[in-house]
């Protein structure tokens, strides 16, 4: 499946939806929302992942970009990663700096 990125804005949370296969040849759109994120000054980011079905080594550096990009100030969310993401996640040390839920409730992170 052809890797998709979307970027929405509600409250001051960023829902970046991805879909597909996040590699090194999808990586630059990632960041790209990442960025756009960051410039909408978004307080959290939210990102949808049911759909992701392969993350690899270039997309974790993505995550490690956002991290850097967002500041400690900005949490983080997984929301609906399966096992195939999670792993990689979990085996980087990534974990520690984000937050994982199985389904979005906008109201719950536009409240923190």
């Amino acid at each position: 499946m052809a890797f998709q990125s979307s970027l929405a804005m509600s409250n001051n949370v960023a829902q970046i939806t991805l879909s597909g296969e996040l590699d090194a040849s999808s990586a630059p759109q990632f960041r790209t929302s990442i960025e756009e994120a960051a410039a909408q000054q978004a307080k959290r980011i939210a990102l949808m992942v049911k759909d992701l079905e392969y993350i690899s080594s270039a997309g974790l550096r993505v995550l490690v970009f956002a991290r850097q990009k967002m500041g400690s100030s900005v949490d983080i969310y997984l929301i609906g990663a399966q096992n195939q993401i999670l792993d990689p996640i979990k085996q980087s040390g990534l974990m520690h700096s984000l937050y994982t839920a199985d389904s979005y409730d906008p109201k719950v992170l536009e409240t923190f």
